[in-house]
């Protein structure tokens, strides 16, 4: 994915609240780049979605705004024993903080207190490991996502009829916490809303294939909660439109989908009624954030709890510290804001 310049005045703002995006940050902090910072190593989790392709675009520009040296930038393709390699390459290499997205949060614990037994502080982002110590993590509330997709779905289907939850997979926090909250909030407001849970471990072919089945069983679902639009979108409107039910939401046959993530393909696809809403996971802010967070780590800088100056709240978990971001739901009411970040990128 191509990543063009930005010159739109949010993301100028952006630019100045990561630089100083916590009252935590000292008067004092070491030049970017000066002596005793070192560098930071990144891995990117996967390349087979158009959100962390998206990410991996702002990292360098962030990097660059933040004043931090990337020593490496790998990739993991999904695979926590690649992860592992490439955290060991990087550190060879002399990075001394590590910024990663662990797909499978429950695996790598016992890497993270290897990196902490030699000093080296980890920032994880969107996802939040199971164990381990690490520095800080970088995400929204991932919970608030699945309630959110459950409320609208349940305000536009009237509290009754059915719906198709493609899960993310469940050995990552993010696909537990969306896919808890989702059933927990349906269970509790819509209980007369029939939920078809259909396990996906992130991938595409596994939702279309989903769909499809349950389409030719349930001909009459009305409702699809997609918890990752980079890798669902496209195979869920493939489907319906080999079903003739690609249709705007003012006809009968319309499906309403509520997404996650906030790429530009979904803000697209809003305008043209094929979806409804998604969550805007702030790719741009996941980059700037964390390496931020990396510098004030190699600055020897202790994390507090409480509100930051960029609009998140720091909240203390038993491994480390979190920072939850803000990530707005969209819909054709304000899909054309210029704020979110899905609207000031291009693929």
């Amino acid at each position: 994915m191509k990543i063009p310049s930005r010159t739109l005045a949010v993301l100028a703002a952006t630019a100045l609240t990561v630089s100083a995006c916590s009252k935590d940050t000292p008067s004092t902090a070491p030049a970017p780049g000066g002596a005793g910072q070192g560098g930071v190593g990144v891995d990117l989790p996967r390349a087979d979605s158009d959100f962390w392709n998206a990410y991996a675009g702002y990292v360098p520009e962030k990097a660059t705004e933040v004043g931090v040296e990337l020593t490496a930038t790998t990739n993991s393709q999904n695979n926590i024993q690649t992860l592992i390699s490439n955290v060991d390459s990087m550190v060879t290499q002399g990075a001394k903080a590590i910024v990663m997205a662990p797909q499978d949060t429950g695996a790598i614990g016992p890497k993270l207190d290897e990196l902490a037994g030699k000093g080296i502080p980890v920032v994880s982002v969107d996802t939040r490991p199971d164990s381990g110590k690490l520095y800080m993590v970088v995400r929204a509330d991932n919970r608030a996502y699945g309630t959110k997709a459950c409320e609208f779905l349940g305000e536009k289907l009237g509290g009754k009829g059915k719906v198709i939850e493609f899960q993310g997979a469940l050995s990552s926090i993010n696909g537990r916490d969306r896919s808890e909250a989702f059933k927990e909030c349906m269970d509790t407001k819509y209980p007369d809303i029939t939920v078809f849970e259909e396990p996906t471990d992130w991938e595409g072919s596994k939702a279309q294939a989903a769909l499809e089945t349950r389409l030719a069983t349930d001909p009459d679902i009305k409702g699809v909660y997609m918890q990752a639009g980079g890798v669902f979108l496209d195979p869920t409107l493939q489907v319906l439109k080999q079903r003739g039910l690609l249709v705007p939401p003012g006809d009968p046959k319309h499906i309403f989908i509520v997404s996650n993530d906030g790429i530009p393909q979904e803000f697209d696809a809003i305008r043209k009624g094929h979806i409804d809403a998604t969550v805007s996971q702030p790719a741009d802010s996941y980059a700037g954030i964390a390496l931020y967070w990396a510098k004030q780590a190699m600055a020897g800088v202790q994390p507090k709890e409480g509100p930051t100056e960029h609009g998140s709240t720091v909240i203390k978990l038993p491994n480390g510290f979190e920072d939850q971001l803000p990530a707005p739901l969209v819909t054709k009411d304000n899909v054309d804001d210029p704020a979110l970040w899905g609207n000031s990128t291009k693929s």
